[in-house]
């Protein structure tokens, strides 16, 4: 009987120790990139650190202003907060996400004018992290 306690103990103690490095992770992201092309923000990176999960729920989020050639922003119209979201999958603790924000202007942002996205910041909602970028 004291052998099957001290055998029940040393087992307890093991999967207490090894069980939150088996489930727990680290959530983090690798790498975050944007690139604009006209109206069109498509942000796309890498998050690590996510244990035996299945998969992830992305939200990014911007402004975008219509810009006149003189690095102004003309009217208060041309401006407009742009999101998009998705769920990604999970492969060995890591996921590849993409994601693509169109900013549509009422009149539309014409040449000479360009399409500024500014604040941009990429959220995993579920492990609630966050990256800042840049304007872009």
């Amino acid at each position: 009987m004291r052998r099957f306690l001290l055998f029940a103990i040393v087992a307890s103690m093991t999967l207490a120790v090894a069980a939150p490095n088996v489930f727990a992770g680290n959530p983090h992201f690798i790498s975050v990139t944007a690139t604009r092309s006209g109206d069109t923000l498509t942000v796309s990176g890498k998050e690590a650190g996510l244990g035996n999960e299945t998969q992830v729920h992305i939200e990014v989020t911007a402004t975008a202003e219509c810009i006149n050639g003189g690095g102004k922003h003309p009217k208060a119209v041309n401006k407009e907060s742009v999101s998009a979201e998705g769920d990604f999958p999970v492969q060995n603790g890591k996921a590849l996400f993409e994601l693509t924000l169109t900013a549509s202007f009422q009149p539309d942002c014409s040449p000479p004018m360009t399409v500024r996205f500014s604040d941009v910041v990429v959220r995993d909602t579920e492990h609630n992290i966050s990256k800042r970028l840049g304007d872009f």
